[in-house]
This record gives structure tokens, C-alpha cells and sequence, in this order.
């Protein structure tokens, strides 16, 4: 295997077949000790992150296989911590698509004056740039089409796969009285040049409640498969 990236909460290996190899680590984002699935930096290590990582990434994917879903996943082993998936061509340096289901963290810190904190936002989805220099900006349909990032034909599938993804995932995550108050999903293109949903699907690229109460990244596994 050949190490291509080592990213904040993965590592990233080019496997002989062609495909890639992912290596899930026990580190997550937040600041000052704090999680947080919408920074931009690694905050703190939680031991047993990364297999609790994989085990939903691993759950969800594959629900999204058996309907039909497009996604890089091939196969995983939770025991190694490492998830076999499809090459994929990024748009631009990486976009971030959020599925804001309710205003908090980033978006309740910049629009406060218009909307409570937990006020519903009904699925609202925002792209955002992958640049930690920058603080991964938001940016507008028509700043994407503009700069060439997308085609007007690839922002309507990104948006229409990001809602129907969350939907899923946040009719899933009810059925064991579980909020999905936000989730961060990530696109590319295979060789073909088709969209499909990339990275992760975890407990650390989403906030998640019960009743009153934040759910951390490894908590949720127990709550949702057991």
C-alpha cells in the first residue's frame, strides 16, 4: 500500500487494485477540547472514535447500497479499522455539502439576529469549501458554476442526493428517538465520471440529539445498532 494523504481523522492509502484504502483514527474535530463535526481542525483523540466511525459508515453505506444509492463504499473491516472504497475525483480541492436541520453551531453563530438557536430549518443544504486556511467558506450556487467548480447539472444531483441522504439518515436515526440536528457529506466522481457520495458517514460529521442531550461519535453506535 502507498500512503497518499494522512488527513485529520483518516489516513488515506492507494491500494494495488486501483482502489484506496481508508484508516480510520481516533481523532476528531472541535476545538479546545470540544467536538464539533462542522471544524476544521482536529480538537481532541477520542479512543474508539475510529471503529465507531466505521461501524456507522460501514451501517449506512451500505443502506444506501441496497437503495440504490451512489457511493464509493466497496467493503470494510471494523476490526482493522480500514474501509476498501472506489477512487474519486474531488470537485475543485473537496466541497462540503451541510444538511441543516436545525439552526446551531456555525449557522446559528453567523445568522443569530434572524433565527433562535434549534429553530427548524427544514433541510437546508450549504456548500462550503474544503479550506482550512480560509475556514472552509460557504459559497453560492452561482459563485460554483462561475469559478467552474460545478455545472449547474451537478449542483442540482449534489443537492438532490445531499437531502435525499440526510432524509434517510435522519428517518433512521427516529426510529431510535434520535434528532438529527445537522450532517456533512461529502461528493466526487468515479471514472466514469459519475456523482457519488464519498468519505464518511459517522457520528463525527453530524450532530445528533437525544431529547435535550448532544450524542458524542461514540455513543451513537451503541445507540443506533445494538
Amino acid at each position: 500500500m502507498q500512503l497518499i494523504n494522512n488527513g485529520k481523522t483518516k489516513d488515506v492509502y492507494k491500494l494495488s487494485n486501483g482502489n484506496l484504502l481508508l484508516e480510520f483514527k481516533d481523532d476528531v474535530t472541535g476545538k479546545d477540547g470540544v467536538f464539533d463535526p462542522g471544524a476544521n481542525e482536529v480538537g481532541l483523540k477520542m479512543e474508539g472514535a475510529g471503529q465507531a466511525g466505521l461501524k456507522l459508515s460501514k451501517f449506512f453505506f451500505e443502506t444506501f447500497k441496497r437503495r440504490g444509492l451512489p457511493t464509493h463504499y466497496i467493503s470494510a473491516d471494523t476490526e482493522k479499522r480500514t474501509m476498501e472504497v472506489l477512487e474519486a475525483k474531488p470537485f475543485g480541492e473537496g466541497l462540503e455539502c451541510i444538511c441543516r436541520y436545525k439552526a446551531i453551531g456555525s449557522f446559528y453563530r453567523r445568522f443569530g439576529k434572524y433565527v433562535k438557536e434549534g429553530q427548524d430549518l427544514d433541510g437546508f443544504v450549504e456548500i462550503t469549501i474544503k479550506d482550512d486556511s480560509a475556514g472552509d467558506p460557504p459559497i453560492s450556487k452561482s459563485a460554483l458554476l462561475m469559478l467552474g467548480i460545478l455545472t449547474e447539472d451537478e449542483y442540482n444531483m449534489i443537492i438532490k442526493l445531499t437531502k435525499e441522504i440526510s432524509d434517510i439518515v435522519k428517518e433512521i436515526l427516529a426510529t431510535r428517538g434520535l434528532s438529527l440536528y445537522d450532517i456533512k457529506l461529502e461528493f466526487g466522481k468515479d471514472k466514469n465520471g459519475d456523482i457519488m457520495l464519498i468519505d464518511e458517514i459517522s457520528g463525527g460529521n453530524m450532530r445528533v440529539y437525544k431529547g435535550e442531550e448532544s450524542v458524542t461519535p461514540l455513543e451513537l453506535p451503541g445507540l443506533l445498532l445494538d
